[in-house]
């Protein structure tokens, strides 16, 4: 049940989505017309997640895991929807999509896991990490995890429902 309903599609006011669009018309998005309810939280919220999704330095195979990861723990119909085609067109295949649902022993899991529970990397983990990882892309990494939380966070909260033609399927069953 959506809490807080979109602004419509034809009431989009362009120079707000400025930061993530740079200008160009993009289609209808559930999560950006509820963005759009507070015109000067969106511009800064775009701004910031436009750096990471798109400006970032973190490798996309491994940004897109941990999204997925975060939307599976926190049951987000609509990151899931929206970012398993992202996944798969950064080389994300079917199993490890697969392996995200089932909390598969991967670092990528591990680490969001970690962070999603406990709002800290242990020292091990951390080193782990710092193995694959800089220092910009462990900050990236740590910034997605809690971004894609806060999301999740509040499309589950005022009811975002996926954008029409995307597909949440994979989200039932087992958290």
């Amino acid at each position: 049940m959506t809490r807080l309903p979109p602004v419509p599609y034809e009431d989009w006011d362009a120079e707000v989505l400025r930061p993530l669009t740079g200008g160009r018309t993009i289609p209808p998005s559930n999560a950006l017309g509820l963005l759009l309810n507070h015109p000067r939280l969106a511009r800064a919220f775009l701004t910031f997640s436009t750096q990471l999704v798109y400006r970032g330095t973190l490798p996309d195979r491994m940004r897109e895991l941990a999204v997925l990861r975060v939307a599976w723990r926190n049951r987000c119909r609509y990151e899931w929807a929206h970012h398993v085609p992202m996944a798969r067109a950064a080389g994300v295949t079917d199993e490890e999509v697969e392996g995200v649902r089932r909390g598969a022993d991967t670092l990528v899991n591990r680490a969001v896991d970690e962070l999603d529970t406990a709002s800290s990397l242990s020292d091990a983990l951390y080193a782990e990490l710092a193995k694959e990882l800089d220092e910009p892309q462990l900050m990236e990494f740590v910034f997605v995890v809690g971004a894609y939380r806060l999301q999740a966070m509040a499309y589950n909260t005022f009811g975002v429902e996926p954008d029409a033609g995307t597909d949440d399927a994979g989200m039932a069953g087992e958290g």
